[in-house]
Parts: C-alpha cells; structure tokens; sequence
C-alpha cells in the first residue's frame, strides 16, 4: 500500500510519541532545572499527555496541508466512545460506596484463605479483581485493583522493586483477566460480534487459561515478596466511621451496571454519569472527591491514541496479515507493546478470509501483551495515573515497567501456547 504524506507523518509522531512516553521523567528532571519552562516541562512529563499532545500536532498538520475541513472530517471520523467510557467507568467505578463494596468482597473471600489478611488482600487484588473485570469490564476492575493497592501496598514505605513487580503483574492480569466474556476486553469486543464469539466460545478458548495465569502471577508475586507486604502492607480495614450505607452500594452499583450495560452508548452512559456526579454531590457524607482529574488525563491519553492510531492502518494491517498463525501471535504480543491491542485486533477484523487458527493467535497475542507498555492496553493508564503517586519522584520508569512486565507475560505466553 503506498503510503501518502499524512500517513507518513503520522507514522512518524507516533514513533515520536513512543520515545516520548519511555522519556517522560527526562521533562521532569528538566522541569526542575528550568524554572521559567516549568509549566511545560511538567506537562510533557505527564504520560497521560502525551499522545493528546502529539495528537494535536497532527491535526495542526492536518490543517496546514489539506485545510480545514479535510482536518475536522479526519476528526469527525475517530471513533472516542472507548476513551469516553473509560472516563466514566473510571469516576463512577472510583467512588467510596463501590469500593468499600469491593474491598467487602475481597475481606469476604480474604477470610477464607489461610494466610495471613494484609497478603490475602494483595493476592486476591491481583487475581479476584482483574478476573472480575471480565463482568465489570477491565477499567472498572483496574481502577478497583489501583486504588485498593495504592492505599494498601503504594502508600506505605514497600521498597520500589515490589512496587514495580506488582504493578506489572497488575496490567498484564488485567489484560488477560478480561478474557472470559466476549463484552469485558477491548481486544476481545472489537472481533466478538463479527466473528461469532460467544461466552461459551470465550471460556473454553481463552478463559480457563487466562484464569490459570492470572492465579499463577498472583501466587507467585505474592510468595515472593511475602516478608515485604506484611512488613509494611495494611490489612485493608475500613474506618467504621466512614462506612457507607448499604443503600449507597446498592445505588452506586446501578450506577455502574448501567454504565457497563451502555458501553456502546455514549449518549446513555455520559448521561448515567451526569446523574451520578449529581447523586454525589447531593450525598457528600457517602463519597469522596470523584476522581475527575485522574480520569480526564486518562480519556485524554485514549482519545489522542485513537487519533494518532488512525493513521497506522498502512503498515499495521500488512505486517499482520503476512504472518502465520504461529507468527502473529508473537508478532502481535510484540506489536501491543507500541501500539494499543484493540487497534491490532480491530484491524485483523477488517480482513477477510482468516482461518479460526489465525483469529485466535491474533487475539491471544494482543492480550498476551496488554501489561508491557502504558499504552497497550485501555485500561492501564487508569492504572498509572492512580498508583504513579506511590513511586519515587512520582513518575513510573516505562523501562522498568517492561521489565517487571515479562516475567508475567511469559506465564501468559506459556498458559496460552502450551495449554
């Protein structure tokens, strides 16, 4: 296919935007250094800017050499409901009466392992809580799991290492945790409908392995960095006098199944959240701050992926189809690391004519590889923006995350191939 000006320079801001996310923490070192730049320097060290920005730079582009109504109906045509929902599954999943509701749960179920509470809890919120993101879609479990883990394991003096280990095994068993229904999954919900993938199909091909996985990352960061979490971990008891009344659950909770329920209406749930900030301003006692700031940087960082994203379909969709079966899923869990995993399934479906064996390496190679980078996977800049506080300086080491990273991806790999 040949490439034309504009898909040439959006090939190359997105590789810009790459370099950028693994360069965040040079801006904020250079933030402090040149005082009169701060504000901007402090910007581009945010990662959840950074595709937004380069986004923009394209539109700018996008105007300057095809004019202004080639740039809006380039706009006009991306498709933001993802980041939208992401953005509202986030500020309603975030609440005080949902996660006081899920931290019952993981007490619950915490109660019935023989171990002691503190590591209970961490284990079930990096196994319990990405597996349930197969119902309550994969943001709503990360931004369960994050939040959990930053008051519990971030916000105490836990050494860096354990925190980046946890943080790994967290994004890529959500990335897989979300297998086991075809509506919870990003990668999954672009090709479900299409090509005829349901529950049953889900939890025979991709659920019990994803499941197996997400057990087997979760027991085995947990036994290792045993002596650390109950060193410094708390044990996730909640302050009496903070408890919300069971009438605040179970309406918070209608709140996010109908967000859930409404995914591919963003006319319906961005209303459903309208009337849920309402609800919560009106009933102050039950809830805290909503997390607008963190989800608005998130939906930021997903809508400028979408923009940048439409312009890789010229060199994405090649590479893919000219491997085989065997090949794309490495190719694929290779690719996911630089570019977001629903983007690569959601251009296998615009092919025709793939055998089954294709279509299942397609996907499980995207899942595979959801944990690797911020950008692979929608939910883990939910995941990043809550627990990036818990680091040193506040920033997360892109390196360091793959790094962590690939212990748990090889699990998946080897629970998906060899299975």
């Amino acid at each position: 296919m040949q490439a034309t000006t504009i898909q040439l320079v959006g090939a190359a801001l997105f590789a810009v935007a790459l370099i950028h996310t693994f360069s965040t923490t040079v801006f904020q070192r250079l933030a402090h250094r040149y005082h009169r730049h701060e504000g901007l320097l402090h910007l581009l060290g945010e990662v959840e800017v950074v595709f937004g920005f380069w986004a923009l730079v394209l539109v700018l582009f996008f105007f300057a050499t095809d004019g202004k109504e080639a740039a809006i109906a380039y706009v006009d045509s991306r498709n933001f409901t993802e980041p939208l929902f992401v953005f509202a599954i986030m500020v309603v999943a975030g609440s005080r009466p949902i996660l006081q509701l899920s931290m019952l749960m993981v007490q619950g179920l915490a109660r019935l392992l023989p171990v002691p509470r503190s590591l209970a809890v961490y284990f079930l919120a990096l196994s319990f809580l990405p597996l349930l993101g197969s119902f309550i879609t994969e943001p709503a479990a990360m931004t369960l799991a994050a939040m959990m883990l930053r008051d519990r394991i971030f916000a105490t003096g836990i050494p860096e290492r354990v925190k980046y280990a946890t943080l790994g095994v967290l994004f890529v068993n959500v990335s897989i945790g979300g297998t086991l229904t075809p509506f919870a999954a990003p990668p999954v919900l672009m090709v479900a409908a299409k090509w005829n993938w349901d529950m049953a199909f889900m939890l025979t091909h991709f659920g019990w392995r994803a499941a197996l996985a997400v057990l087997v990352n979760a027991l085995a960061v947990t036994m290792l960095f045993r002596r650390e979490i109950l060193a410094h971990a708390r044990p996730g008891e909640t302050d009496a006098r903070r408890i919300v009344p069971v009438a605040a659950m179970v309406i918070c909770t209608l709140f996010l199944a109908g967000v859930v329920g409404f995914a591919h209406h963003p006319a319906v749930f961005m209303g459903l959240l309208l009337f849920f900030i309402g609800y919560s301003a009106a009933y102050k006692r039950h809830h805290d701050p909503l997390i607008l700031r963190e989800a608005l940087l998130v939906a930021f960082f997903l809508a400028g992926l979408v923009v940048l994203g439409g312009q890789q379909q010229w060199w994405l969709q090649p590479v893919l189809t000219s491997m085989s079966p065997d090949a794309v899923y490495y190719g694929a869990t290779l690719l996911t690391a630089i570019t977001d995993n629903a983007a690569l399934t959601y251009l296998g479906s615009l092919v025709e004519g793939l055998s089954d064996e294709f279509k299942l390496s397609l996907v499980a190679g995207a899942v595979t590889g959801g944990g690797l980078t911020v950008i692979a996977n929608a939910p883990n800049p939910a995941g990043f923006s809550i627990l990036r506080g818990g680091f040193r300086d506040g920033a997360i080491n892109a390196g360091w995350l793959l790094l962590a990273a690939l212990g748990p991806t090889l699990v998946a790999v080897a629970a998906f191939r060899m299975l």
